[in-house]
């Protein structure tokens, strides 16, 4: 069974433009500017092919306690700076992300994913978390909801800063037990879905 928890909207300022146009003919790619706290070389993204999301891939993003644990590896977090290059007239906005991935806790251990995004030189969403308790051995799935949706000014490309935080605590578990969180699957991966509004400029 998969585990869900839906957020809460998020509570944000926005650029008002008209309602929501359907996904831009044409080819929209995206550059990865930089990323940090994930392993070079295990993290990816693509836009579907019609244009309405784009996926971010790990191949290897896990926070984990028991043997074998480094110290630090209860958390683990990775931030990420894309550019969505948009056909022009276009600017979109993020209106669900869905995340997803592996999890394993003991009795008596907790897990938490917190997450935002924003663009460059605005204001971001704010934190929004997730909560599990053990024990637990499953996928799990969570999503964020954006209302209202926060578009960049028309005519300026701006970088979406994305941050994600995974959280596993000991609690009351037996210590000698391993308690993970991944966000991947057991096959080595998993994508986190980011779908796009977009809206036509004036």
């Amino acid at each position: 069974m998969i585990h869900a928890i839906v957020a809460t909207a998020m509570v944000m300022s926005t650029v008002v433009l008209p309602q929501a146009d359907i996904p831009p003919p044409g080819a929209v790619t995206i550059d990865m500017i930089n990323g940090s706290g994930c392993p070079k070389g295990t993290t990816s993204v693509s836009v579907s092919p019609d244009n309405s999301a784009f996926h971010v891939v790990f191949s290897s993003y896990a926070a984990k306690v028991g043997p074998g644990a480094a110290p630090t590896d209860f958390r683990k977090n990775c931030q990420l700076s894309i550019r969505v290059n948009a056909p022009e007239g276009f600017v979109y906005g993020i209106s669900k992300v869905d995340y997803a991935g592996y999890l394993h806790l003991e009795r008596g251990a907790t897990s938490s994913l917190k997450s935002n995004y924003y663009f460059q030189g605005m204001t971001d969403t704010g934190y929004r978390s997730h909560n599990w308790q053990g024990p637990v051995d499953d996928e799990w799935q969570a999503t964020d909801v954006g209302s209202p949706i926060i578009y960049p000014p028309c005519g300026v490309n701006r970088n979406l800063n994305i941050n994600t935080e995974l959280r596993v605590n000991v609690g009351t578990s037996d210590r000698k037990k391993t308690s993970f969180m991944a966000m991947d699957s057991l096959d080595g991966y998993a994508k986190t879905d980011y779908f796009f509004s977009w809206k036509r400029c004036p």
